[in-house]
């Protein structure tokens, strides 16, 4: 009977840890302070240089990018055609090409055919 016992609360604390680990928080990127801050032309050179080093450096941390504005859409903004940013909220500013901008956000990865940094989660850097 004890046996059973020990098993059972050894079991509850495994679901508790498995539980709490599998269902974190979100990462909210706006209230992150970037760990690194360049130019779209520095970061997509080491990209193209050493795309695995690269991201083995940038992956999933959150950066902060300057640059003008080559491309914008509603939700996504690419900039000196070597990094496109995506934002979770439609852009709601009148912002043009050729704009100089720094922006915040996510790396998840590198695009080897259009050469560009991916980042997600992106906010405008004021």
């Amino acid at each position: 009977m004890r046996k059973k016992l020990i098993v059972l609360i050894i079991l509850i604390i495994t679901a508790v840890i498995a539980y709490n680990y599998i269902y974190q928080d979100h990462r909210n990127i706006e209230n992150e302070s970037a760990e690194f801050e360049m130019t779209s032309n520095k970061i997509a050179q080491l990209f193209s240089e050493n795309a695995i080093a690269s991201e083995q450096k940038f992956l999933n941390k959150t950066i902060e990018v300057s640059g003008l504005i080559s491309e914008l859409n509603t939700n996504e903004i690419t900039i000196d055609d070597k990094v496109f940013c995506q934002f979770t909220n439609e852009i709601k500013s009148s912002f043009v090409d050729n704009y100089k901008i720094k922006i915040k956000g996510r790396v998840i990865g590198y695009d080897n055919l259009l050469e560009q940094v991916k980042l997600d989660q992106c906010k405008i850097v004021k």
